[in-house]
C-alpha cells in the first residue's frame, strides 16, 4: 500500500475539546497544525462529559471568538452546595472569591469547536485508523495512520496527544523515564441525564448515609445527576425510577421535594481514579488532558485542567515556532503539573470527604462531621474550597 504525506508543525492526536482548543489556539497564532481522532465526529459528540466551565476554559474560548453560544446559553453559577443529612452548606463562591464558574456542556463546547473549524483552516481528520506516533525523540517526529484504505503520514516538528487514558501517545513514552501516580476509587458513579428542570439553581453534592449523590444540570431543562455505586453493580439493574428514589433519599427532603422525574435520555456507570503520569513532555512530544492525569469527577476538573494544560502548550508551542525558544517547550511539563497536582488535590479531598469508603468506620465518619462543621462556620475554609472550585490561576 502506498503512504500519503502531509508535512504540518504540529500534530495533535485527538479531536476532543482538548485537541480541538490547540489546534485553535495554534492557527490563531498562524501555526500549522492537523488533527488526527479515530472517532467520528458523531461519536465525538455523543460522549456525555462535564458541565462546569472555569474561567480558564470560558477564557479561551473568548479569546478565539468563539464564545457567542456559551455566552448565551450558558449559566452562571455564583455558588453550589455540601449537604450532609438535612444541612446544606452553601459555598458562595462569587462572594468569596469574585469569580464564578459557567454551567455549559462538554458537547456543546465541542460543537462549537468542531463548528469552526473548516472557516479557521483548521485541518481535522475523523475516522483516522491505527495511529501510531513514531521517533518523537527526534526532530523530526511522525504520525502514520490509515483511512479509507490509504496509508497516510504526517510529519511534524511537534506532536501533542490528545488522545485520553487509553489513547497511543502516552505509550510511546520509555518506561524508564516515566512515573505513574495512581488511586483508584471502590465505587462508580452511576449518571443519568434526563430532560426535567434541575431541582436547584445550584449544583448539591451529598453526603448520605446511603452514599453520594450530585444534582447537577446542563441547562435550565437538562439535568444531570449521579450517585455512587459499588462497581459490581450492573447498569440493568438501576431502571430509572429506582434511581430517582435513590437520588430523593441521598439528596435530602429540601432538593427531593423539588426533583421532577423523567426518562433518562443517558445513562451509565464510569469508574473513579485519581491519576497523573509524569512527565508531560517526553521529547518533541506533548501530552495534553485525559492522556496525562484523570481525576475524579467531584469538583469538576476534568475537562478545565485539559484546558489548563492547553493553556500551557500553546504558550511553549508559540514561543517555539515564533521566537525558537525551546526552553518553552522544555519547561512545559513542569508547569503544567504544577496546577495538575494541585487539581488532583482538591478533586481527592472532596471525593474523601463526600464519599463513604468501604473501609471506613466511625473515626473516619466521624472526621467527615467534623470537617464539613468546620467547613459550614469558616469563612476561611469556605474561601479554600471556593478558590479550588472556581479554579486557580494559570
Amino acid at each position: 500500500m502506498s503512504e500519503r504525506e502531509d508535512k504540518t508543525q504540529v500534530c495533535i492526536v485527538g479531536a476532543g475539546p482538548a485537541g480541538l482548543l490547540l489546534g485553535h489556539l495554534l492557527r490563531a497564532e498562524g501555526i500549522d497544525c492537523v488533527v488526527l481522532e479515530r472517532q467520528s465526529p458523531d461519536y465525538v459528540l455523543g460522549r456525555i462529559r462535564a458541565g462546569v466551565l472555569e474561567q480558564v476554559t470560558v477564557g479561551l474560548m473568548e479569546r478565539l471568538g468563539l464564545d457567542s453560544r456559551l455566552k448565551a446559553e450558558g449559566l452562571i453559577h455564583d455558588g453550589f452546595n455540601l449537604a450532609d443529612g438535612e444541612r446544606l452548606i452553601r459555598i458562595d463562591i462569587a462572594d468569596l472569591t469574585g469569580r464564578h464558574v459557567v454551567v455549559y456542556g462538554q458537547t456543546e463546547l465541542t460543537r462549537d469547536l468542531m463548528d469552526a473549524s473548516a472557516e479557521r483552516g483548521l485541518t481535522v481528520v475523523y475516522e483516522a485508523n491505527d495511529v501510531a506516533l513514531h521517533d518523537v525523540e527526534s526532530d523530526a517526529p511522525f504520525v502514520t495512520y490509515e483511512k479509507d484504505g490509504q496509508a497516510h503520514r504526517v510529519s511534524a516538528r511537534i506532536v501533542v496527544g490528545c488522545d485520553g487514558f487509553h489513547g497511543p501517545s502516552r505509550r510511546v513514552i520509555p518506561a524508564g523515564v516515566a512515573r505513574e501516580y495512581e488511586r483508584e476509587y471502590p465505587f462508580g458513579w452511576l449518571g443519568i441525564l434526563a430532560d426535567v428542570p434541575p431541582c436547584n439553581h445550584e449544583l448539591i453534592y451529598a453526603n448520605h448515609e446511603r452514599g453520594f449523590a450530585l444534582a447537577s444540570q446542563r441547562s435550565e431543562v437538562r439535568s444531570r445527576y449521579y450517585i455512587d455505586v459499588p462497581l459490581t453493580e450492573k447498569l440493568e439493574d438501576w431502571p430509572d425510577d429506582r434511581v430517582w428514589d435513590e437520588l430523593a433519599i441521598r439528596l435530602g427532603p429540601e432538593a427531593a421535594a423539588n426533583i421532577t422525574r423523567g426518562p433518562s435520555i443517558e445513562k451509565s456507570i464510569a469508574p473513579l481514579r485519581s491519576y497523573v503520569f509524569a512527565p508531560m513532555r517526553h521529547g518533541n512530544l506533548l501530552l495534553c488532558g485525559d492522556a496525562a492525569h484523570i481525576v475524579p469527577p467531584t469538583g469538576a476538573k476534568g475537562l478545565n485542567l485539559a484546558a489548563s494544560d492547553v493553556h500551557y502548550a500553546a504558550e511553549a508551542l508559540t514561543a517555539f515556532f515564533r521566537r525558537n525558544d525551546a526552553d518553552a517547550v522544555a519547561g512545559y511539563s513542569d508547569r503544567a503539573l504544577a496546577r495538575v497536582w494541585k487539581a488532583e488535590r482538591f478533586s481527592w479531598s472532596l471525593t474523601r470527604l463526600m464519599h463513604r469508603f468501604p473501609e471506613d468506620g466511625p473515626f473516619e465518619r466521624a472526621m467527615q462531621v467534623a470537617e464539613l462543621d468546620y467547613i459550614a462556620s469558616s469563612r476561611a475554609a469556605q474561601t479554600s474550597i471556593a478558590e479550588n472550585y472556581v479554579g486557580l490561576p494559570v
